[in-house]
């Protein structure tokens, strides 16, 4: 990588968070929209039962989630030797048209095939772009490397996120996404002009890629971040009812509930890459505890203004304070196979979306009432903090002198 002024590296890492800011936006923005999609697309369903509705609606989250739990690692096997720039521009590509698709698109099950596609790309470029951001902060900084990435995604919780939800309660939601279209198009053309080129990993081929997949760790640590990371999800996709039907607040305050997750995750995440990359075995483990005690309080909070706000904000918090240390974490059992790592988590992140939300909606379907996912989460993130403890156990007896921390 060519030599870069102070002033140029942070530039480039902006606009690689910008990228972030988009994916967030186009992954998010549907959780707070539900009711107006599913109005929209299911009018004779939403007619019959808008609780219904929504949850069916919410088949649009666990089809993005789908793509992304798809396209993650298959990009990651099929681009190991493509320039870590080109590869960002090209997924932004994909993004821009997916986003498109999904705005336009006239019916339900068509909507459901364009999130998927517009999803394929979210794991790749996360794991592209962390691994970009990575190298242009430098060695012993790769939980903060991932975590700046990122940052765009929680910045587009605080601001994006509730700007273009009240933009589709308004102008409808199909008008949003082609807002969030325009973002990825602007990202492309500053990746384009902003981005320095770093080439693909040395010895990097899709054999190599696709050997980390037969790690066993891998795959437990691919199971941690799935499940104990879906009960954010299972709240978070039903953040809008929540807001209107158990604390009794007007639609117009789902934004700000949303910019209590967005600031939350804000928050978490700075946290998260700073103590991940000094202790990675405690910033899980504290981290899965603290989310547990989050979706508690929520459960038993909601049901009053302040409650919900804080409720909201906490989730947020714990939640992405795991985001890093996840991420750290599955870079440092697949050796050899970042990219592959990386793409991982997000898929994980994402079956984490649909299993979260594919719950939630199962229990409000079946008559327990909004705040039901809230213990949902709970549960999964007890499984979690258990399955991130059986890692942790497996690393110490298999390498009982090779230190647990990143950097």
């Amino acid at each position: 990588m060519e030599h870069l002024s102070p002033r140029h590296r942070w530039t480039a890492l902006l606009t690689l968070a910008l990228g972030g800011v988009a994916v967030g936006l186009t992954e998010f923005v549907a959780m707070g929209l539900l009711p107006e999609i599913a109005r929209g697309l299911l009018p004779a369903e939403y007619a019959a039962s808008s609780s219904d509705a929504v949850a069916k609606a919410g088949w649009m989250i666990s089809a993005y989630a789908l793509g992304v739990v798809v396209g993650a690692p298959t990009i990651a096997a099929l681009t190991a030797r493509l320039p870590r720039k080109k590869l960002v521009l090209g997924l932004l590509v994909l993004f821009v048209l997916g986003t498109i698709g999904s705005a336009l698109a006239p019916t339900f099950e068509l909507v459901l095939v364009a999130r998927f596609v517009a999803a394929l790309p979210h794991g790749a470029y996360f794991g592209a772009a962390g691994l970009l951001a990575a190298t242009l902060m430098g060695p012993g900084n790769e939980a903060r490397g991932f975590a700046a990435v990122l940052s765009g995604l929680t910045a587009a919780n605080v601001v994006g996120v509730p700007l273009i939800t009240r933009l589709g309660q308004q102008s409808g939601w199909r008008v949003a996404y082609l807002v969030i279209a325009g973002v990825f198009l602007l990202t492309l053309l500053a990746v384009a002009l902003t981005v320095p080129e770093v080439r693909a990993a040395e010895g990097g081929s899709p054999r190599a890629e696709l050997n980390a997949l037969r790690t066993p760790q891998v795959w437990l640590v691919a199971a941690t971040a799935a499940v104990g990371f879906a009960g954010f999800f299972a709240v978070d996709s039903y953040i809008a009812p929540i807001t209107t039907d158990v604390t009794g607040l007007s639609t117009g305050t789902v934004p700000w509930v949303l910019v209590a997750v967005g600031l939350g995750m804000t928050v978490g995440n700075a946290l998260g890459g700073w103590f991940a990359d000094r202790d990675l075995r405690r910033a899980m483990l504290i981290g899965f505890t603290c989310v547990i005690a989050s979706l508690v309080f929520f459960a038993l909070a909601a049901g009053t203004t302040i409650g919900l706000f804080a409720g909201a904000f906490l989730i947020g918090a714990t939640s992405l304070f795991l985001g890093p240390a996840l991420q750290a974490r599955l870079i440092t059992v697949a050796p050899g196979a970042q990219l592959m790592g990386a793409a991982v988590n997000q898929s994980a992140m994402n079956i984490a979306n649909s299993l979260g939300a594919a719950l939630g909606g199962l229990v409000i379907a079946r008559g327990f009432g909004y705040i039901a996912p809230s213990w949902v989460g709970v549960v999964l993130a007890v499984i979690g903090l258990a399955l991130a403890a059986v890692s942790f156990t497996l690393d110490r007896r298999s390498r009982p002198a090779e230190p647990v921390a990143v950097g």
